[in-house]
């Protein structure tokens, strides 16, 4: 298993479904809509919030994996089998990963969270055992993620960075 570190940056992400997790965990991506992306997707990790439809591992943070590369593909050329799907030639980003791990204890939403995405560090994920404590507090604290993100979507071209 790599090990986080406490400056690695860290995006957290809705996984919609269990078939997403599944594939995520066996093929090794995880897909993100262009069009609704986050600022960079050039982070060093990426964990996954569970909704609702995961049942008992529902509202928590479970999975996460180290990210290995990102490239720029149409939804078709994801998932071959929804080529007649309407958004199968909208351009997504494929998040391609290293081997899922799970935590030893789960991040929990204490309280109902309503998120797409949320930037965290890698000291923040480590220490956190609820959602609310993975949000970035001080100035400090957010000043610095705020660098490193300008510092990622600028040093990987215009296809990484929302404008």
């Amino acid at each position: 298993m790599e090990t986080i570190y406490p400056e690695d940056l860290i995006l957290v992400a809705i996984i919609p479904s269990p078939r997403d997790l599944e594939i995520a965990r066996v093929l090794g991506w995880y897909r993100i809509p262009l069009q609704s992306a986050p600022r960079t997707v050039r982070v060093d990790w990426i964990a996954f919030y569970q909704p609702g439809i995961f049942g008992p591992e529902r509202w928590s943070i479970r999975m996460y994996a180290r990210v290995e590369g990102v490239e720029l593909v149409s939804r078709w050329e994801l998932l071959q089998e929804e080529q007649r799907h309407p958004r199968a030639n909208e351009p997504y980003y494929k998040i391609q990963l290293g081997p899922m791990q799970r935590l030893e204890k789960p991040i929990l939403a204490v309280r109902w969270h309503r998120f797409t995405f949320l930037y965290t560090t890698g000291e923040r994920f480590l220490q956190a055992r609820t959602i609310e404590a993975l949000r970035i507090r001080s100035v400090a604290e957010r000043n610095s993620l705020l660098r490193s993100l300008r510092e990622r979507a600028a040093g990987s071209g215009s296809s990484d960075c929302k404008k």
